[in-house]
């Protein structure tokens, strides 16, 4: 059956190229929409789980209920990643922050800036109650939201419009690929049904010398699965390719926010789980195509 798929393809081959073109062109935006919606829930991972609540520390406190408060904020199953920031540190950040402008820090002593504990909530709902929270304790001074973004009204935008931004890829990305899938499926039971036709009387003498339905049907199913297999194999390829070059540019736009994954191996295991789902729906979706081509257009 191998060989009379093959066969099949090579007495066509522009139809066979125009199948396998379809084919492409869907995985290879397929891929680019999965690629995009990892790389949106990402980002809005990365705004959502950043330091995002400030604690300033009163003058003076001891060193016992500073780390009392921080054991504190650390058994909180609403928090992560509690950091204490001396004020040491507090200068060296002014510092890094002003370093094209070394006036504002020259004469700067660790004195002005209160140590501070910074921590990540692991929902941005948590946050406006922890405040309120943190406001009341006896070793705090002042509570500020969010390290780098400003006020809780912009992080809260930021997280609603990249929110928005991941479901316009979700939602619009499937309704695309529904359509492509579907294009997909339509070339191919057009390609199919003109096989059919083509080889009627071939077809026709095999079932006077007894040949049976699954050896007729057979190659036609194979010759589907092939052109599956092969456009999403090619389209994952371009895919991939792309990716890889367009990151450089990526990275120095997203300064430092992680979109996709750091290193070779975890981008080759996300394209790879990618090209693992596709071949299964490629495959699935060829051999569908051809078999609904064969009940329409062959009655034995």
């Amino acid at each position: 059956m191998i060989n009379t798929s093959w066969k099949h393809i090579r007495r066509s081959p522009y139809q066979a190229l125009t199948a396998v073109l379809i084919m492409t062109i869907t995985f290879f935006v397929a891929t680019i929409l999965v690629v995009l919606a990892y790389a949106s829930s990402s980002v809005l991972k990365y705004y959502e789980t950043r330091p995002q609540v400030i604690a300033y520390l009163k003058k003076d406190v001891p060193t016992e209920d500073i780390s009392a408060f921080q054991n504190k904020l650390e058994a909180d199953t609403r928090i992560e990643d509690v950091r204490f920031v001396s004020k040491e540190q507090a200068l060296q950040i002014y510092k890094d922050a002003t370093a094209n402008n070394p006036l504002l820090s020259e004469f700067v002593s660790p004195k002005v800036f209160p140590a501070s504990i910074e921590f990540s909530v692991k929902d941005l709902s948590f946050a406006q109650p922890l405040i309120g929270e943190l406001e009341n304790e006896g070793v705090v001074e002042e509570v500020a939201f969010t390290a780098s973004l400003g006020s809780n009204q912009n992080l809260s935008q930021v997280v609603e419009r990249l929110t928005s931004i991941s479901q316009y890829i979700r939602v619009g990305g499937g309704i695309i690929l529904t359509f492509l899938l579907l294009s997909s499926l339509l070339v191919l039971l057009v390609i199919t049904g003109m096989r059919i036709a083509s080889r009627r009387e071939e077809i026709e003498i095999l079932q006077l010398i007894g040949a049976t339905p699954t050896f007729i049907r057979g190659p036609f199913l194979l010759e589907g699965m092939f052109y599956g297999l092969m456009g999403a194999t090619v389209g994952w390829l371009f895919a991939f390719l792309l990716t890889l070059y367009l990151s450089p540019s990526l990275v120095s736009f997203f300064q430092g926010i992680p979109f996709l994954p750091k290193d070779m191996l975890g981008i080759l295991q996300l394209f790879g789980i990618i090209l693992g789902g596709q071949i299964i729906l490629a495959s699935a979706l060829g051999t569908l195509g051809s078999f609904i081509a064969l009940k329409r257009y062959l009655k034995i």
